[in-house]
């Protein structure tokens, strides 16, 4: 299927909303950090997930992931 529209692209917003469901999931890989918050922004041309964490010593980091899809080679 090609890509009719990008800016987010239907691809990106789905890719994000699964970090954001699987949140969970992600959290049981993180060595000695809790996921406190996540927050999603489906809406920007390049949808954003960022995790807000705790570390072991109680220190707050924050991670982000941006999805960008390349546009489609046909």
């Amino acid at each position: 299927m090609k890509t009719a529209a990008y800016n987010p692209s239907p691809l990106e917003v789905d890719f994000a909303n699964a970090l954001f469901i699987l949140q969970k999931d992600i959290q049981k890989h993180l060595q000695d950090n809790k996921v406190v918050n996540v927050e999603s922004n489906i809406k920007r041309d390049n949808p954003m997930v960022k995790f807000s964490l705790l570390d072991k010593d109680g220190d707050p980091h924050e991670i982000v992931v941006r999805i960008i899809q390349i546009p489609d080679k046909f």
